[in-house]
């Protein structure tokens, strides 16, 4: 399995690159704002073919890079409905403009071909199975993936802004609920295996024993209690 991470743009958002292995079909993950020139570096280091974009979320750190990258590939993006139209209106996804030097380095939009995510719904792409798990509270559409466990790789969670380092996602912009987020992360995060690597959205990699071990959100939510005032991150 080849996973090539890196963080792009204003926000540092973490772009993904998933194969197989060196050389094959790969899926392209949040390609954010200014996240093209990674990507191809990326996919000439590894001699990747893009087969598709997919989307944790509409936000536009997540998605400013779709159109370009899926222009040049001929390539479809997957996002879920609830988040669509960030991609044309992304002012509205976060409650305020953006400011005109940042727009004027985004191509806002959408791109020629968009598919829509489902709550487990099983993408096979690229030689991959990506298991779609529908999260919200950071905003309406947000979703992770998932990878199995393979012979190389223990089980993957591309997490977005659900789940950091000792952290969640914000909850204060359209669309986010804290409420909503609790019931993400005991529905979606806590069944998951300690083993199990979460690659999120910001910042850097952590597991699920390590979440469940000492993030605060977390740890309320096992122990069936309300929220803590820890900072939470994201756009």
């Amino acid at each position: 399995m080849l996973i090539a991470g890196f963080p792009a743009g204003a926000w540092g958002t973490n772009c993904y690159l998933v194969a197989p292995a060196a050389g094959e079909e790969c899926v392209i993950i949040d390609p954010g704002h200014q996240a093209a020139p990674g990507v191809e570096e990326a996919i000439r280091k590894h001699r990747l073919k893009p087969v598709a974009v997919v989307l944790t979320h509409g936000h536009i750190d997540h998605v400013a890079s779709v159109v370009p990258v899926c222009g040049a590939h001929d390539v479809p993006a997957w996002i879920h409905p609830e988040d669509r139209y960030m991609m044309s209106d992304p002012e509205k996804g976060i409650g305020r403009t953006i400011g005109m030097p940042l727009m004027g380095e985004l191509t806002v939009g959408e791109p020629d071909d968009v598919k829509e995510l489902t709550d487990g719904a099983k993408l096979e792409l690229a030689g991959l199975e990506l298991t779609v798990a529908h999260a919200p509270g950071h905003t309406k559409g947000s979703v992770t993936f998932g990878l199995p466990e393979s012979a190389d790789i223990p089980p993957v969670m591309f997490s977005g802004d659900l789940l950091f380092a000792g952290s969640i996602g914000r909850t204060d912009l359209p669309g986010g609920s804290m409420d909503d987020m609790l019931e993400s992360l005991a529905r979606v995060v806590l069944p998951l295996d300690d083993a199990t690597v979460v690659l999120p959205g910001h910042n850097d990699y952590t597991t699920i024993g390590q979440e469940r071990a000492t993030n605060p959100y977390l740890r309320q939510v096992a122990a069936g209690h309300s929220a803590p005032g820890a900072p939470r991150r994201g756009m």
